[in-house]
């Protein structure tokens, strides 16, 4: 301002001078603005320096920071493998405890089972045996005294039969002799009447004869009424065969589901014997993968205590920007191995 109002005066002496004065102002003006930026730029370069200062004591303490936390990871780490290490250690020592019990006890069992069967099937097969023995024993009685009665009664009937034939041809031929001389005697009585009594001279005793003919007829029928009751008790005697029959039918049908039964059991007691087989190798590949499962723990306790199995740190996961860990909680564990 007082170069202005110098200016301002100086205007008033001439336009020369009024020229020179401005361009000074402007040369002032200029000079005062680069001494001004010169200014802006000196404090910005300070604090850039002091920026840059703090900066590397950032990164140094940064650095100190990133060393105290591996060291401190690394600790926690180790604890925890080693926590994990008897975890599993006991873990495995009961599963294999339990997975012991329980095929002693599936091995007791099944032992048991198959004893007790072999004992009841044993037992059914000794007393199927016998009774089957007793059967076959009384079919054979059975079929014997049923051939041998069979046998007499078709005798007897034969006999009954070819005597009664006799008989009815007796009959038969007597019969015809009576009515011949019937006949004859009525020829006779057509005559004349001492024809008729010459006739009738050889027949005085006709009525004798008629009446002993009548009682031979009587006693002919007695003997066929008793024939006939013979042949109804023949007849009795065949439906009692045929009932034997049956009977004998009956038991070789039961004789037949015996032999049906003990196939069964014996096919029954195969596949025992072939379960009992399969559950002894069934408990030996258990063995195996019991073994199996223990060295391949031991292999990963061994690759955790020699740090094959350390987690990696990602870049999301630095001393910034993730929270500090507790021990105490599952989720910060490292992955378990399988």
């Amino acid at each position: 301002h007082h170069y202005l109002n110098q200016t301002i005066y100086f205007s008033t002496i001439s336009p020369v001078c009024l020229c020179i004065c401005l361009f000074l102002s402007v040369c002032v003006c200029v000079y005062v603005a680069l001494c001004v930026w010169l200014c802006v730029v000196a404090v910005a370069v300070g604090r850039w320096e002091c920026l840059q200062g703090e900066k590397e004591e950032l990164e140094n303490r940064f650095q100190e920071q990133l060393k105290e936390l591996r060291v401190q990871k690394q600790k926690e780490l180790q604890a925890l493998q080693e926590i994990l290490r008897h975890e599993q250690q006991e873990e495995t020592e009961l599963l294999q405890k339990q997975q012991h019990n329980q095929l002693e006890q599936l091995c007791s069992q099944h032992h048991q089972q198959v004893e007790e069967m072999t004992q009841s099937h044993e037992a059914a097969l000794q007393e199927m045996g016998a009774s089957h023995t007793v059967i076959i024993l009384a079919l054979a009685d059975l079929k014997m005294a049923h051939e041998q009665e069979k046998k007499s009664l078709e005798e007897e009937f034969e006999k009954l039969r070819l005597s009664l034939q006799d008989q009815v041809d007796t009959l038969t031929f007597q019969n015809h002799s009576l009515r011949d001389r019937a006949k004859r005697f009525e020829e006779a009585l057509r005559r004349s009447t001492d024809e008729q009594i010459d006739a009738l001279a050889p027949y005085q005793h006709i009525e004798e004869d008629l009446k002993s003919l009548k009682e031979v007829l009587e006693m002919k029928n007695h003997q066929i009424h008793e024939q006939q009751l013979k042949i109804s008790e023949l007849e009795r005697t065949a439906q009692k065969n045929v009932l034997l029959e049956e009977r004998v039918q009956v038991l070789q049908q039961k004789n037949e589901d015996l032999k049906a039964r003990i196939d069964l059991n014996l096919a029954l007691s195969r596949q025992l014997s072939e379960e009992n087989a399969n559950l002894q190798e069934y408990v030996e590949k258990e063995s195996n993968e019991k073994k199996r499962l223990s060295r391949t723990n031991e292999e990963l306790l061994w690759r955790l205590q020699t740090g094959e199995l350390s987690p990696r740190m990602s870049p999301n996961q630095s001393p910034l920007h993730r929270p500090p860990v507790d021990s105490a909680s599952p989720t910060r564990l490292p992955p378990c191995p399988p």
